[in-house]
């Protein structure tokens, strides 16, 4: 099992940055990918980014140039650093681990964004 705990969430205006963190704890030893999804009310949870093992990173095209995802395997911490905050990314904002080889995925409890105009 893996828990995985968000937060830097909260209220920013438009423009402004935001840094959303996400703890890892557990087995997470065979984790090889990790990215962080959002939901908006009344719409479906989309993905915003991802990083593997590897390093390799990437983006959805609405946050390309605005938001960078990284991780620290030291402190099991993955990170999303949010700039040139828009209204429309107002939403919840998950962190997601998975074990694409065992099939197992994980979430966080979410953290809200909320971006004023």
């Amino acid at each position: 099992q893996v828990q995985l705990v968000e937060s830097g969430g909260g209220l920013v205006q438009a423009g402004g940055s935001l840094r959303l963190s996400c703890a890892a704890s557990g087995n997470i030893a065979s984790i090889n990918v990790m990215g962080w999804y959002r939901q908006a009310p009344g719409k479906q949870r989309e993905w915003v980014a991802t990083i593997l093992v590897s390093g390799s990173i990437t983006y959805a095209d609405s946050v390309k140039g605005r938001f960078t995802i990284s991780r620290d395997s030291g402190k099991n911490t993955v990170y999303l650093q949010m700039n040139s905050l828009k209204p429309e990314d107002t939403a919840v904002y998950y962190c997601n681990f998975r074990d694409t080889y065992r099939g197992h995925n994980y979430w966080g409890q979410g953290t809200q964004v909320t971006v004023s105009s």
